[in-house]
Order: structure tokens, then C-alpha cells, then sequence
């Protein structure tokens, strides 16, 4: 009897938990609320921006070390004592002005030497030549034909010595002229490497100073041997050298602009580089030798091409795309080629219109047909405006 009793509890307790299942079961169930329609068709905001008829500049970009156009160590040709030193370290120097100057009184001596020489010769040749004058007024008659022959090779031995003593003199006035350190070019002095009282000579390896030429200036650049081709192509499709512009590191700041001097005429084979050269003008010392500088030098301006911000243009499985916002609000997934990207800007080359407008952020929750709340890129709402094309929205070319 009481096992009966215990199979009888056990079977009521199975089928209460199987009717306990059942319910949870069923209440587990999903239901469809109202709101989740609600969800579907709300709107999604989205950041836009419009499709521009804009010029855009082709660059290309490299980094390039300044260098001085001359650079010019200025040494001694004469030896002797540094009576004078006539600069100032970091002074600004213009070509021919006077840096130094070496004892000149043993060279101003030795001129003096060489021109008392050629006046003692001169007045030997002008007797000569009155002898000469003399014996040929005779005649063969008073003097034998040798004694003229003679005489006439006399005053040209002397003309001939009155030659070489003019060469000295030339060559005393340049090694007179030598004590007097001049600049070479126009520049800008560094450390002074020699002070007054030193006894200098020809054959010194150490110089007086070197001079830098910073107006104008030059910077080394390189760019990969692929681009040369459109270097070239540039160069040779235009009459007037080929703008650059110098940028600081974080291009921020645009130090200078010049023009595209050399292209060299070899391709460095370990970086498969090519070394290029511009020269600016650098009016306002923005440039440095030995500063590195961010290079772009413009090969060509596309006129008229359809530009949006490039963070509006996505990629697919099908190519490039942009979200373009119809007049109803809802968004169309159109299909584009990108011509050039240059400074966040993109140039479309097919599928958009001036005047269209199109989502520059936002587009991971969009897809066709989703309606969008727009707004600024500094997030003022436009849901009050337009949205649709202008109506003189010309097709890209």
C-alpha cells in the first residue's frame, strides 16, 4: 500500500512539472510589439555635405632637406700675418666685401721692386733704340752690317725683358691684392675659424670662415622612381618651371615657394628613388640648411571637377560608393569613380552631380531607402532645409 502511494505522488509530480514546461514554453514565445515598427521607420542622423564645382591641384608629395644654394670656405692665398679681421660671425656679406686683411707690406715691396725693374729696362730699350737709329742713319758705310744686326737684336731682347717686367708687376699687384680677404658671393657667415694676429699660409687646409648663400636657396627632395614619368610629362607639357611648395613637418605651415630646378639623371637602385632639386627664393629665412621639410609639387590643375569630402566615399563589393539624400529625406546608394584624392577632398569622376548632396558620416546605419535626419558637419540639424539637387547642377565632365 505504501508503494502505491509513493508511484501515485511521483506520477502527480511529473505531470505537474511537465504542465509547468508547457507554460513557460508558451509564455517564452516571441511576441511582435508595436514599437518594433516604430524602430524600423524612425529617422537616422547623418553628417552631409554637398558635391562642389571646384578647381583641384595635383600633387605629389615627398620630403626634401634644405641645402645652401653656395657654400664657399674662404681661405687664405698668401702668406703672412692677419693684420684685420673685418666681420662679425653671422653677419650678412655681400660679394666683395672686405673680410680680412694680411700684413701687405712685403708684397707692396715686391711690386715696388718689380716696377723700379721695368722702368731701369725701359730706359735701356730707349737707348737701344737710338743706337739702332743711329747706325742705320750711317749707314753701311760707318758701321758694318753685324754692328746693326746686332743692335737690332739688342732692342728686341730689351722690348722682350720689358715684357717680363710687366708680368711681374701684374703678378706682385694680384699677391699685393690677395692680402685683402674679400667675399666671393653674397651670404651669411658661420664661426670665425682664425682670429687677428695668426700667421697664415697659402697651403693651409683651415680657412677664414665659411659663408653660406641663403637668398636664394635650395631643397633636395626625392620621389618614387613610378612618379617620374609624370614629372616629366609635366615639365615638357608646360613653358614655365614647375611650382613647389616647402611645408614645416607637421604641415602646418607653408615655409616657402619655389620652382623645380633639376631632375637628376640617374635612379638611386637601393630606394628606387629619384633626387630632385628646387630653389626658393626665401625672402624671409624661413628656410635652413639642413631642415626637413615636407615637399608637394603641383603637376597640374583639373579645372572643374566635381569634389565632396572624401570620408563620404565607401567602399563595396561593387566599388566605390556615396550615400546621395534625395528631396524625401531617404538616402540612394550611388556608385562613383574617384578621379584624385588630394588634402581630404575627392574629385568624382562619374556618378554624382554638382549641387547633390551626400553623408559624410553616419553610413555604417544606413542603407537604400533609410531616411536620414541631416545635419552639418558642426551638427546643426538641416531637417528644416532642402535637401534636394539644384536645379542648374551641371554633370561632371
Amino acid at each position: 500500500m505504501h508503494r502505491r502511494w509513493l508511484a501515485i505522488v511521483a506520477v502527480l509530480l511529473i505531470i505537474q512539472a511537465a504542465g509547468l514546461t508547457w507554460h513557460l514554453a508558451r509564455g517564452a514565445s516571441p511576441v511582435t510589439h508595436p514599437a518594433s515598427s516604430t524602430i524600423e521607420s524612425q529617422t537616422i542622423p547623418a553628417t552631409i555635405g554637398v558635391a562642389e564645382r571646384k578647381d583641384v591641384p595635383v600633387y605629389l608629395t615627398g620630403l626634401g632637406t634644405v641645402q645652401a644654394f653656395n657654400t664657399i670656405t674662404v681661405k687664405v692665398r698668401v702668406d703672412g700675418e692677419i693684420d684685420k679681421i673685418a666681420f662679425t660671425e653671422g653677419q650678412d656679406v655681400k660679394a666683395g666685401d672686405v673680410l680680412a686683411q694680411i700684413d701687405p707690406r712685403p708684397f707692396q715691396a715686391s711690386l715696388d721692386l718689380a716696377q723700379a725693374t721695368r722702368a731701369k729696362d725701359q730706359a735701356q730699350l730707349e737707348n737701344a733704340k737710338l743706337d739702332l737709329q743711329r747706325y742705320q742713319k750711317a749707314g753701311p758705310l760707318a758701321n758694318t752690317q753685324q754692328q746693326i744686326d746686332t743692335q737690332a737684336a739688342l732692342v728686341r731682347q730689351l722690348e722682350a725683358t720689358l715684357q717680363a717686367d710687366q708680368a711681374n708687376i701684374e703678378s706682385a699687384q694680384v699677391q699685393l691684392d690677395y692680402t685683402t680677404i674679400k667675399a666671393p658671393l653674397s651670404g651669411r657667415t658661420g664661426v670665425r675659424l682664425l682670429d687677428q694676429g695668426n700667421i697664415v699660409h697659402a697651403t693651409d687646409t683651415t680657412g677664414l670662415v665659411v659663408i653660406t648663400q641663403l637668398q636664394p636657396i635650395s631643397v633636395v627632395f626625392t620621389l618614387p622612381q613610378d612618379q617620374l614619368q609624370e614629372v616629366m610629362h609635366a615639365m615638357t607639357s608646360t613653358s614655365s618651371p614647375l611650382k613647389v611648395f616647402a611645408q614645416g613637418r607637421g604641415n602646418q605651415q607653408q615655409l616657402g615657394e619655389g620652382q623645380l630646378a633639376l631632375v637628376d639623371n640617374l635612379i638611386d637602385q637601393t630606394t628606387g628613388s629619384v633626387h630632385l632639386k628646387a630653389t626658393f627664393p626665401n625672402t624671409d629665412y624661413a628656410l635652413w640648411p639642413g631642415q626637413y621639410v615636407n615637399i608637394r609639387l603641383l603637376l597640374d590643375v583639373r579645372k572643374d571637377s566635381t569634389i565632396v569630402p572624401s570620408v563620404a566615399v565607401q567602399s563595396g563589393p561593387q566599388g566605390n560608393f556615396v550615400y546621395v539624400v534625395k528631396a524625401d529625406k531617404t538616402v540612394e546608394a550611388r556608385t562613383v569613380t574617384v578621379a584624385l584624392t588630394q588634402a581630404n577632398q575627392s574629385a568624382i569622376g562619374t556618378g554624382l552631380q554638382v549641387g547633390e548632396v551626400v553623408v559624410t558620416d553616419g553610413q555604417d546605419k544606413l542603407k537604400n531607402g533609410a531616411t536620414v535626419e541631416t545635419r552639418s558637419p558642426t551638427g546643426t540639424s538641416k531637417t528644416s532645409q532642402s535637401t534636394a539637387p539644384r536645379s542648374n547642377a551641371a554633370p561632371t565632365s
